[in-house]
């Protein structure tokens, strides 16, 4: 009996076992640094619907939710399928030097930015010392007499 190789169809079985498993769920990666009284957190969400986007903020707690629709033309035969689709949700744990009240969200080219700005009581200031002219009570005033 001969055998004929066909790589087209030994390829073929390579991709249904990777089907058969279904599309990995990537997170929804983060950059996330501070900037002068600011924080700037970035999120990757390739072709995610802005308006698919909702971000709460609940006892300390970022929560970001995004929906990415599965692309699936009519009656196409997937040699590969590795993007992932659905909903993708991440959590933060914000500190309390953050004001949470004037956060801000930006989507522009898959990326989705948002700025926390660092809370006034959380700046860090200068306390100016007032030197005083108050006599502790009970000392005598000294006065120098250079007749």
């Amino acid at each position: 009996m001969v055998r004929r190789y066909d790589p087209f169809r030994q390829m073929e079985a390579i991709f249904d076992d990777a089907m058969r498993q279904g599309p990995s769920r990537a997170a929804m990666p983060l950059d996330l640094y501070r900037e002068g009284e600011q924080f700037i957190a970035l999120f990757d969400l390739p072709g995610v619907d802005p308006a698919s986007v909702d971000i709460d903020i609940e006892d300390r707690t970022l929560t970001i939710r995004a929906e990415r629709l599965a692309v699936a033309p009519e009656g196409a035969q997937w040699l590969s399928h590795e993007r992932p689709f659905g909903t993708f949700a991440r959590q933060l744990t914000l500190g309390n030097g953050v004001a949470l009240d004037q956060v801000e969200a930006e989507y522009v080219d898959g990326v989705l930015k948002l700025v926390i700005p660092v809370a006034e009581e959380a700046k860090p200031r200068k306390i100016t010392v007032q030197r005083g002219s108050r006599q502790i009570e009970g000392e005598s005033q000294v006065v120098n007499d250079a007749n």
